[in-house]
């Protein structure tokens, strides 16, 4: 006589130990001739909403129909599996069940959006330093975490399947930059650079079937960049300040503002990258960390003595560098200190130097751009042009030469 099996499948909460946010865990019992296992499905709720007489959810939100859907859909797996091993005479047990259960929801189980988020972000870590800047990454993660936000805010979830992400989706963060975190218009793209990532990384991974940037455009806004002019500088170079860090992160700025070199790549900069050519000349050769493009830049006099300076500095003989560059929150709040002292009207920042360089130090003195994009270390003119502003005194001297004519 065949043997017959006795099965029970049950949804109940564990109530003994409630979560932080106060809800308890939703587990599954399953009983095969009198023998138990229990395991939670990774699901909770309000213990206050628990119907345990139906085994599921009373309330009307969306996270309670959510849980309900599950639970259903659940309940009718768990009974094909017993179905289908019975049909094949395969052995039947709790563990077993419980086993094959969790399998198929692996295999089932949609790439959701958050999780895929920071299984990037992750990579991105540890990459630190070779293929990502710490800021670049530091925007990944704050995209990851605008995005959870919404998600929880809009739609009661902690995640979302990538499938459900499209052009609504889409819009819904960009408003939800805008208005909850009042982001500018430059900011906002930033990041929807940084979410449009993810949507062409799961496009090449076959996670999702449709663009869900399709036939979205985001237009950036010009930005006047602040910039000293070659007057400006020179004050800034004449000024004698008391206080030691004020005179320190004034030459970080100077040297800057006649190299070209961004705040990352000063501060890595080590003798290893100053090289002379025969005819005795110094340059600086590196690839720059943001694009690894590579930079020539000629050794002016004004940052040959600013490394002269802080040659043998504790602090640059400490880090193996050759200058001694403080954290970039410090620098540009100096940065604002100097301007004051030297009755220089415009918000500087360390960025402001490369802007000075490429305007003021070089094509206000004839460098071709051509030339300064590759000092600059860009790959074309394009991103130069940005850099570049026309001054006033190159349109007279172009003037002049009309007149003249």
């Amino acid at each position: 006589m065949m043997e017959r099996n006795s099965f029970n499948v049950l949804f109940f909460l564990k109530k003994t130990k409630l979560l932080k946010n106060g809800e308890a865990s939703v587990c599954m019992r399953i009983t095969v001739n009198n023998v138990r296992s229990e395991t939670n499905i990774r699901k909770s709720i309000n213990p206050a909403l628990w119907n345990q007489a139906k085994e599921c959810s009373r309330g009307k939100d969306r996270k309670s129909n959510d849980l309900n859907k599950f639970i259903e859909e659940a309940r009718i797996k768990m009974y094909n599996i017993h179905a289908n091993l019975k049909q094949e005479g395969l052995p039947i047990s709790a563990t077993i069940l419980r086993d094959k259960f969790f399998s198929l929801e692996k295999k089932e189980e949609p790439k959701t959006l958050i999780a895929t988020f920071q299984e990037h972000n992750d990579q991105c870590r540890q990459l630190i330093g070779k293929d990502f800047a710490l800021i670049t990454v530091r925007r990944y993660e704050s995209c990851k975490r605008y995005l959870a936000e919404l998600i929880k805010m809009r739609y009661d979830k902690d995640d979302l399947p990538l499938k459900d992400i499209n052009g609504e989706f889409i819009r819904a963060f960009e408003f939800y930059l805008k208005t909850e975190k009042d982001c500018a218009q430059n900011t906002v793209i930033r990041y929807m650079k940084c979410l449009k990532k993810i949507a062409n990384r799961s496009l090449a991974n076959e996670w999702i079937s449709k663009d869900p940037f399709m036939g979205i455009k985001f237009h950036e806004k010009e930005v006047n960049r602040e910039f000293l002019t070659w007057d400006e500088l020179q004050t800034v170079i004449n000024k004698k300040f008391e206080l030691p860090r004020i005179d320190l992160v004034r030459d970080i700025f100077i040297f800057c503002s006649f190299t070209g070199l961004s705040f990352i790549d000063v501060k890595q900069l080590t003798s290893e990258h100053i090289v002379k050519d025969r005819e005795g000349n110094y340059w600086i050769r590196k690839a720059r960390q943001k694009t690894k493009n590579m930079c020539n830049i000629p050794l002016l006099n004004v940052p040959l003595v600013i490394i002269k300076k802080y040659k043998g500095y504790p602090l640059c003989e400490k880090r193996n560098v050759l200058l001694p560059v403080p954290c970039n929150q410090k620098m540009n709040s100096y940065l604002k200190e100097i301007s004051d002292l030297c009755g220089i009207n415009k918000t500087l920042t360390t960025h402001s130097a490369r802007h000075s360089y490429a305007t003021s130090v070089c094509l206000a003195n004839g460098v071709s751009i051509e030339n300064v994009a590759k000092m600059l270390g860009h790959s074309n003119i394009s991103m130069t042009k940005r850099y570049a502003r026309v001054l006033d005194q190159s349109i007279l001297n172009d003037m002049q030469k009309v007149g003249n004519s």
